[in-house]
């Protein structure tokens, strides 16, 4: 089997945050899909060892931010390769607290999605949260970040816990 075709599937680069009481947590993700129009809803997969699980779990919300594709590498490390448990990952970014009141980073973002847990589908090491949106807007008309031009042209890596991490096999 070659699991190189699954970096053929179309995938975006994601910001999702989350609520516990008054923390607020954020990580990158590049699973978050429309599952209908009426009513709008949407899914995110997360790693059940994130920190953003926990509270998305504890706290039935989570909000989307769709990245531009001119986001600095930095910016998208900030979210994927440090832990919530030891940083404050929203420090100096710019976010605002959405209907929910989980956060809605608007840095380098080009449209924001908000939604309340209707669901959740166990996957082994990753939870499906399925919402229905509550609030969604576009903030840039520029272009999103695909996970290809992630990839190949800003030559970003891939975190273990991403749903779309596949181990390197030695030859």
């Amino acid at each position: 089997m070659n699991t190189q075709a699954l970096h053929k599937l179309g995938y975006g680069m994601y910001v999702v945050a989350s609520k516990q009481g008054d923390r607020l947590n954020a990580q990158i993700a590049n699973t978050v899909f429309q599952i209908t129009s009426e009513p709008a809803t949407v899914a995110v997969s997360i790693n059940k060892s994130n920190l953003t699980h926990q509270f998305i779990q504890e706290s039935r919300v989570f909000t989307a931010s769709v990245l531009r594709r001119e986001t600095p590498l930095s910016f998208v490390g900030r979210f994927g390769f440090k832990s919530g448990r030891d940083t404050d990952k929203l420090d100096g970014v710019d976010y605002r607290i959405g209907k929910t009141g989980a956060p809605l980073v608007t840095e380098n973002a080009v449209a924001y999605l908000e939604a309340k847990v209707i669901q959740e589908v166990d996957v082994g090491s990753h939870t499906i949260f399925i919402g229905n949106i509550v609030d969604a807007d576009v903030i840039s008309d520029e272009t999103s970040m695909t996970y290809e031009y992630y990839h190949q042209v800003k030559r970003g890596t891939t975190p273990r816990t991403a749903p779309s991490y596949i181990e390197e096999k030695r030859r």
